[in-house]
């Protein structure tokens, strides 16, 4: 499997040049196996069979989605009871945010709370909804 993008697509012909990293490579459209149509700029993956290209579709499709480790309820529990010193910040890996919720809460003397039952209501709304590493939540 090689790994190229599509460098030129003509729609009214259907055909289009794909470039790996050195060759370029001359396909039409039965080639093309993906959903979406092809169009130029797009990461794909190819075959080469006797120098014609097949079996070409997107890279995002060949890709497996991204499943998530951290629970929502566990952060919205946190960020509820313990927001004010982040702990729901540092279960999801915001540690530097985490940190500053904690400073705000003491240079406040306590308005801190304030921010950990905003974040509550966001997280359990689904505003915020990706850990650290951009995994969804559960």
């Amino acid at each position: 499997m090689i790994i190229g993008q599509i460098e030129s697509y003509d729609s009214e012909t259907k055909t289009g040049f794909v470039k790996d990293q050195e060759e370029f490579f001359k396909f039409d459209v039965t080639s093309w196996v993906s959903s979406l149509p092809p169009d130029q700029g797009d990461e794909v993956t190819f075959e080469l069979r006797d120098g014609v290209v097949v079996n070409m579709r997107l890279v995002a499709e060949t890709m497996k989605p991204i499943e998530g480790i951290k629970k929502r309820w566990i952060a919205t529990t946190l960020a509820f009871f313990l927001g004010a010193i982040g702990a729901h910040r540092f279960y999801l890996g915001f540690y530097k945010l985490g940190l500053a919720q904690l400073a705000f809460t003491i240079l406040t003397q306590g308005y801190g709370v304030l921010w950990g039952v905003i974040d509550a209501v966001l997280l359990f709304a689904g505003h915020i909804n990706k850990d650290a590493k951009g995994r969804p939540l559960k």
